[in-house]
């Protein structure tokens, strides 16, 4: 099992546009669920991992997000609506824990913002961060670093241009997916 984060962000370093939407929707080649890659990311994966911000919008959402994939959510409270099949916990090492135990072999999408990246980055339980680089100048929005900065341990790994301009490039993650504080080896 790798975690393995996937977002989009413009070439002057945002992840979000100036209004809050993801980077990844202002490009107008943007298809929900099939562009730029995501397919090919997806087909190893088994489940979710995000926090209760990317979570709750998809309450309301006229189609589940995630049909084909276990959710983990990190989270202060259980929000209304959630799902029975829907795993939640306010302690992200307690969800690692959990997410683990009913892992089966798949990977894992970590999804979000700055924050939950960092949040389970800093565990030592991010594998690989993947970042869709879009040929577009926001001015504004949020950023990823510096959640993220050249100290964090990020390894250049690859790279590819994808259809319209985006260039992927992802990144493997010092510290692996056993590397929780406060927990020996035998343990993990």
């Amino acid at each position: 099992m790798q975690i393995r984060a996937r977002l989009s962000m413009s070439a002057d370093g945002y992840v979000t546009t100036p209004s809050g939407w993801p980077a990844l929707t202002a490009d107008p080649s943007f298809v929900s669920g099939q562009s730029h890659g995501i397919r090919e990311f997806l087909a190893d994966c088994e489940a979710a991992l995000m926090g209760r911000t990317t979570f709750e919008p998809a309450l309301t959402n006229s189609r589940w997000p995630w049909p084909d994939l276990d959710v983990f959510v990190l989270g202060s409270h259980r929000p209304d609506g959630t799902p029975d099949h829907v795993t939640t916990d306010s302690d992200p090492v307690r969800l690692l824990e959990k997410l683990r135990a009913a892992n089966r072999g798949g990977d894992v999408h970590l999804i979000g913002g700055p924050r939950t990246i960092g949040t389970f980055h800093a565990l030592g339980a991010l594998d690989r961060l993947e970042l869709v680089v879009l040929p577009m100048l926001f001015g504004g929005g949020m950023q990823l670093t510096p959640a993220l900065s050249p100290e964090t341990g990020l390894t250049f790994q690859s790279q590819r241009a994808l259809p319209g301009g985006a260039v992927e490039i992802v990144y493997s993650c010092r510290g692996s997916r056993g590397d929780l504080p406060g927990k020996p080896a035998s343990q993990r």
